[in-house]
């Protein structure tokens, strides 16, 4: 198992500050939550405040229980004091690749020598990732899905040097997580779960261009007729559309194959803001930023 008390979660975004919670509320650890900037911290702990009041409201934390879990995370914008005496580092940075690995190549000199990076990419290569550092055995994958304070599992992803070791720590402290995990045995795009689900979602934007069916009806049909607990739409407003647009931009760059050609509406609302629940506005009506959608 990971050693030490404290986790270090690098974004603190729609993945970011849900990973902080469950390094604290699951796992008991002292987290060190960072971004690059104070708004973005400050939208971050608001979010955690207000998910855990939702488990203390539903039961499932009593008050106390919650005022801890919040206490645990401790924000900042300080990258070196954010690794300073981690022995995880989990980033979850914006899904561009120029960005993380500037970061990785900053985080190889400041993280401790046995300290493991783990990213939440969901598409990014991992082998990439680790090239940008002195010790790519220390790197793996390491991929929630949305919202981590609620979904089962983790991908654990091996880069071309990832150590046995490093996976088997990430697979020791997932469990302490309360996370069940699958692994990835070759650094593939998108992993399992993107590989499959990302061209069905582009698919429900091209009904949506061609007028086929409403989203509304779109998403009624997938629920009912294949048993999704949420449609293929409005999960898209929940992981983002930009989000979903990068994913299939690196699907086309890896694969070299236009079955992954992402929908040009796609990108029109992407260009337009209209990344979703984050943003207030995709498929659906959030009204304010990462709200209960609106009926």
């Amino acid at each position: 198992m990971v050693s030490g008390g404290k986790v270090t979660v690098l974004g603190a975004g729609l993945m970011g500050h849900g990973i902080a919670q469950v390094a604290s509320q699951s796992g008991g650890y002292e987290v060190s939550l960072l971004d690059v900037e104070q708004s973005f911290v400050d939208r971050g702990m608001k979010m955690i405040r207000d998910s855990v009041g939702k488990f203390v409201e539903k039961g499932k934390l009593t008050k106390g229980e919650g005022d801890e879990v919040v206490g645990r995370i401790h924000p900042t914008l300080d990258l070196a004091e954010a690794v300073r005496g981690s022995k995880l580092v989990i980033e979850a940075a914006t899904e561009d690749p120029r960005l993380k690995l500037e970061l990785y190549r900053k985080l190889s000199d400041l993280a401790e020598e046995d300290t493991i990076l783990a990213s939440n990419t969901s598409s990014i290569s991992i082998t990439l990732l680790g090239s940008a550092t002195k010790r790519p055995e220390n790197v793996c994958g390491m991929h929630f899905f949305n919202p981590p304070q609620l979904m089962p599992l983790i991908e654990i992803i091996r880069g071309k040097k990832t150590s046995d070791s490093t996976v088997q720590k990430v697979r020791d402290m997932s469990a302490k997580l309360g996370k069940e995990t699958v692994l990835c045995k070759v650094d593939s795009p998108g992993f399992i779960v993107n590989r499959i689900l990302v061209p069905a979602l582009n698919e429900a934007v091209f009904l949506v261009q061609e007028g086929v069916a409403d989203p509304d009806d779109i998403d009624k049909a997938v629920k009912l007729g294949l048993n999704w607990p949420m449609g293929p739409l409005q999960l898209l407003d929940y992981v983002g559309l930009d989000t979903t647009l990068n994913i299939t931009q690196v699907f086309m760059n890896e694969f070299q194959d236009s079955k992954y050609r992402p929908s040009p509406l796609l990108r029109e609302m992407v260009r337009a803001g209209m990344m979703g629940r984050k943003s207030g506005k995709g498929f659906y009506e959030w009204g304010s930023p990462g709200a209960t959608k609106q009926k």
